[in-house]
């Protein structure tokens, strides 16, 4: 008798469970659906208040109706009014293959806190850099107090627009102990104790996937950045507005800013460039020494450097999707720093999107070239059929 009495708790048990997955607090249903013969992880999906039909995005939260798991999710207020504009999510949605997802409004559901390992900040305690990072990769800008100093002659100063790589190899956020060790003077982020550094020279070059426009066979490009805001960080993205002084090429009067998106499990960020004074612009990745490959696909819409980098090897890369891509091409100059790969892109209602980063051997993500470029054509067939995001009736 015990034993059966014991049987069937265990069974109510199991009841209970399967229930409180698809009890009915939900308001509606999603599918994502993916068209490619690829699985797909680290995507990420935005849904809108407006799409949703829903008047608040707090408090909500997203299950995957297969493992009845609660997704990881981020909010974002992009127009900063104190509300919630976007839900962010990544699905893993094996090949050619649906999902559907509930959306949950339950406010006795406590959600719980993240790391924000996609992070971006200020930094005026090393003169006034922007610093972005997630858990693959980092860089940095350069803001109008490192611009005057330069000016100045000051050594301490940096005049340019190109986008500064940190080689960092763990998957935690290192920028804040990376400035901290190096301002206080018990360290240095140029050096390498197990986290990675930042050994990669930008000077007036491109960097990885700094903006330039071409007129004849002169390249131009703006100075430092004069604005910046933080936008959101969290679990899935870091995003953040750059503004920069309206600058001349040839004549042409041009007039740029851009929010950059770094993404979780991404090793390139997004440029989202709304530009005036041009119809085509040029973005670029710096050769350095010119002792690395440069390669490209126009059909896969990328351009890549691979190249030795000191006791490593360092692949960059910048991808468009096809429909803005146009070209790349190798520019060799003798003049320091001007030497850079570029992809050249179209401009389509004063706004182009492209992606730009990099892969280090050392942080032991991309072995080889080979590796590099099997991420690149992957990242562009992803970017050229994305997920699609459906209502379920």
């Amino acid at each position: 008798m015990n034993l059966y009495k014991t049987i069937i708790s265990y069974l109510l048990v199991g009841f209970v469970i399967l229930t409180s997955c698809t009890k009915k607090t939900k308001t509606l249903s999603i599918k994502i659906q993916n068209t490619l013969n690829v699985d797909r992880s680290f995507e990420t999906i935005e849904l809108t208040k407006a799409f949703l039909d829903l008047e608040s995005l707090d408090k909500i939260r997203i299950r995957n109706t297969k493992t009845c798991d609660f997704e990881t999710t981020q909010t974002i207020d992009a127009n900063d009014d104190g509300i919630s504009d976007i839900i962010l999510f990544q699905p893993k949605i094996s090949a050619n293959s649906e999902t559907i997802y509930e959306i949950v409004y339950d406010s006795s559901i406590i959600i719980p806190e993240t790391e924000a390992i996609c992070y971006s900040r200020f930094v005026p305690e090393r003169t006034d850099d922007y610093t972005w990072e997630n858990d693959k990769v980092a860089f940095r800008v350069y803001g109008p107090a490192a611009q005057k100093l330069a000016v100045e002659g000051n050594p301490k100063g940096t005049l340019s627009s190109g986008i500064d790589a940190w080689l960092k190899r763990v998957n935690y956020p290192v920028i804040n102990k990376w400035y901290k060790k190096t301002i206080e003077g018990t360290g240095s982020y140029h050096e390498d104790t197990g986290e990675g550094l930042d050994n990669f020279h930008v000077g007036v070059s491109r960097g990885v996937g700094g903006l330039a426009a071409k007129v004849d066979t002169t390249f131009y490009f703006s100075k430092n950045y004069t604005e910046c805001k933080t936008i959101a960080n969290g679990p899935i993205r870091t995003s953040f507005y750059l503004k920069y002084d309206t600058w001349d090429a040839d004549g042409k009067s041009i007039s740029e800013s851009k929010i950059i998106n770094l993404d979780k499990g991404n090793n390139l960020s997004k440029f989202i460039i709304t530009i005036n004074g041009i119809q085509d612009v040029y973005a670029g990745l710096t050769l350095h020494e010119k002792d690395g490959e440069v390669t490209g696909n126009n059909d896969m819409g990328w351009v890549s450097y691979w190249q030795p980098h000191d006791d490593s090897e360092l692949g960059t890369a910048i991808i468009a999707s096809k429909n803005t891509f146009l070209e790349f091409e190798k520019y060799d100059t003798e003049i320091k720093d001007l030497s850079n790969a570029y992809v050249h892109l179209e401009v389509k209602n004063n706004q182009v999107v492209y992606y730009a980063g990099f892969g280090w051997k050392k942080s032991k993500q991309f072995m080889d070239k080979k590796q590099w470029e099997n991420y690149l054509n992957s990242f562009s067939k992803c970017i050229n059929t994305p997920l699609k995001v459906y209502i379920v009736k």
